[in-house]
């Protein structure tokens, strides 16, 4: 089938703590749309404001979240625990919206390699996918890294269902940075699925003119969620670094808790902005001269696109290994600096901000046109099917 017919695609994405994942699922959604898709985003976590998704649909599921117990701890909007009758109506509400598009082509981001605490609604809906005649191309969009220690049992499970319903697996990285099977060893079990499209990164063209206030140092951390102390160490590394009468920024991301806001306010000097989003991000990053931040997969992406200098202080609690792995990667290839996060005092960052606002320009040439790739792996799946 040709594009000239509408492809349509169905893409579903459900984020639970941070944004990193619909960000990246929301600039492969414009591609697509761009490329000339017709397509509908399901999207399954709180709404998200200024969410740019070209001319896509956004079909917006009743939210969930994660509760003070984990991300097993799922909860509504309002921070209710979700029971069986929620999960029910959640789960027809998708199969509907799936029906009702007609969709060539199912992407599900992350599952089956995550979000298994969306079985509830995920499972009926790959079924639903097989049920068809014919059935959709179905595909699982993912980041190139994952976090590498698996509960027994997890890696066969996931096997076993790309074995079963999956068409295409879609690797967003280069593989001369990192290939799948480097945090998940049985990747080889279905290695002619795989297909790595680069990294997905916004085009350089989003980023607009270079701020004319933009500060020396921006401090960000994604989403924000978990934020909160590289922000607090940022304001007592400023006075240490070479940039201690310089601007700052300190971008918390609409996920960081209003009252913790206020205080890291109140706290701030005088020569300190401190804000929730921005629209030139890109702008900034180009422009500052040094960035800090935590060292999640879209961040990344726009530090690389943009050129800055960079610390990385990757989020390392709870068993998470993707982020300090990409940091250590980087770091290696001499393109960042990297604390951990067990190594994290005022001095250390501020150390960090120096040496990597003295450091030699590094050309890192990995790719990242992800999107564009990852249209062209769809364009050619769908061609072959005829």
């Amino acid at each position: 089938m040709s594009v000239s017919t509408k492809t349509r695609v169905f893409f579903y994405v459900q984020h639970l703590l941070g944004i990193g994942h619909l960000r990246r699922a929301a600039l492969l959604c414009r591609a697509m749309s761009l490329a000339g898709y017709d397509v509908a985003m399901a999207m399954g976590g709180m709404p998200v404001p200024n969410l740019d998704v070209g001319d896509s649909e956004i079909v917006q599921l009743p939210p969930l979240r994660i509760g003070d117990g984990g991300f097993n701890d799922l909860v509504d909007q309002e921070g209710r625990k979700v029971d069986e009758a929620w999960k029910t109506a959640r789960r027809e509400r998708l199969i509907a919206a799936f029906e009702a598009h007609a969709a060539h082509v199912l992407i599900t981001e992350a599952f089956p390699f995550g979000r298994r605490q969306m079985r509830f609604e995920l499972m009926p809906l790959l079924e639903a996918a097989a049920r068809q005649d014919p059935p959709p191309l179905v595909v699982c969009s993912v980041r190139d890294l994952l976090k590498s220690r698996l509960k027994p049992g997890r890696a066969e499970e996931t096997v076993d269902l790309i074995t079963e319903y999956y068409d295409l697996v879609m690797v967003h990285g280069d593989p001369s940075f990192a290939e799948l099977r480097e945090t998940f060893p049985a990747a080889d079990a279905f290695a002619a699925k795989i297909r790595y499209t680069g990294m997905v990164a916004p085009p350089k063209s989003d980023a607009g003119r270079p701020a004319s206030d933009a500060p020396a140092v921006l401090v960000s951390a994604g989403g924000g969620a978990v934020g909160e102390r590289l922000f607090r160490t940022a304001l007592e590394a400023r006075p240490l670094s070479r940039y201690g009468k310089a601007l700052w920024w300190l971008l918390v991301g609409p996920n960081f808790a209003e009252e913790a806001l206020e205080e890291l306010r109140r706290s701030a000097p005088d020569g300190v902005r401190i804000e929730r989003y921005r629209k030139d991000f890109p702008a900034l990053l180009e422009s500052c001269a040094v960035s800090v931040s935590q060292a999640g997969y879209n961040t990344v992406a726009d530090i690389l696109q943009s050129g800055a200098a960079a610390v990385l202080v990757p989020f390392d609690l709870d068993g998470e290994d993707e982020q300090p792995r990409r940091a250590a990667k980087l770091a290696a290839l001499g393109r960042v600096q990297s604390v951990a996060g067990d190594e994290l005092t005022p001095e250390t960052l501020a150390d960090a901000i120096d040496r990597a606002a003295a450091a030699p320009e590094v050309e890192c040439a990995l790719d990242l046109c992800g999107a564009a790739h990852s249209v062209a792996v769809l364009r050619q799946a769908i061609e072959k099917r005829g």
